[in-house]
C-alpha cells in the first residue's frame, strides 16, 4: 500500500514537471511556425491601393447641377468624376448623362462617354459617342459637343447625323441656341447639310 502511494506521489511530481515543459514546447513550436509567415507581404498591396486612391481621388455617381441666365435647368450625372492632376479646376467625368430642362417645358437629354467640366469658364466638353435626344423629335449623334453651363448654347465642331421631324439629316456642324425672350431652343445645321425628307402620314 505504501509502495502504491509512493508511486502515485512520484507520478504526480513528474507530471508537474513534464506538463509545463510540454506546454512550453507547443508554444515555441507555434511561434516558429508563425515566423515562417511574413505578414508584411500584404502591406505593399495596401500601400499601392491607398496611393492610387489618393492620386485618383474623385467621386462616384457625381451630380453637377445649375441654372442658365435664362432660367433653364442643367444637370450632369457622371458615374465617376475626378479633378485633373495638373489643373484641379478641370473636372474629368466618365459615362455622363446630361439633362436640360427648358423654360418652355421641352427637354434635351445628352449621353456621352466622357466630359470635361471647366469650373472657371462654365463650359463642358462632351466627347466619345455623344447622343442627343430632344422632346421635339430630334435624335442625333456626334463625336464632340461643346456647351456652356451658364447659358443655353452648345455646338458640335464636327459632323452630326441623325433623325428629326423633317427626316434623316447629316451636317458638318450643329448649333443649339436658346432664346431668353421666348424660352425656346433652336437647332441650326450648317456646313453641308443633307436631308432625306420623310413624308408625314396623317391618319384620318
Amino acid at each position: 500500500m505504501f509502495g502504491q502511494d509512493n508511486f502515485y506521489s512520484r507520478l504526480v511530481a513528474w507530471m508537474k514537471i513534464v506538463l509545463p515543459l510540454a506546454a512550453l514546447g507547443l508554444l515555441s513550436t507555434l511561434f516558429l511556425i508563425s515566423r515562417s509567415i511574413d505578414p508584411t507581404k500584404a502591406v505593399p498591396v495596401g500601400e499601392i491601393d491607398l496611393a492610387q486612391r489618393a492620386q485618383d481621388q474623385g467621386a462616384t455617381n457625381a451630380t453637377f447641377a445649375g441654372m442658365t441666365s435664362g432660367g433653364d435647368q442643367i444637370a450632369f450625372v457622371a458615374v465617376t468624376a475626378r479633378p485633373n492632376r495638373s489643373d484641379p479646376r478641370l473636372i474629368e467625368a466618365e459615362d455622363v448623362t446630361a439633362e436640360i430642362m427648358l423654360q418652355s417645358g421641352a427637354r434635351i437629354d445628352v449621353v456621352s462617354n466622357q466630359a470635361d467640366l471647366h469650373q472657371n469658364d462654365y463650359t463642358a466638353t462632351l466627347t466619345g459617342d455623344v447622343h442627343i435626344v430632344t422632346t421635339t423629335g430630334y435624335d442625333l449623334r456626334t463625336a464632340r459637343l461643346e456647351a456652356k453651363l451658364d447659358a443655353l448654347y452648345a455646338e458640335t465642331p464636327g459632323a452630326v447625323k441623325g433623325t428629326g421631324p423633317p427626316g434623316i439629316l447629316t451636317a458638318g456642324r450643329m448649333v443649339l441656341q436658346g432664346n431668353e425672350e421666348t424660352g425656346d431652343a433652336h437647332l441650326l445645321f450648317t456646313d453641308g447639310v443633307k436631308l432625306v425628307y420623310t413624308r408625314q402620314i396623317v391618319e384620318e
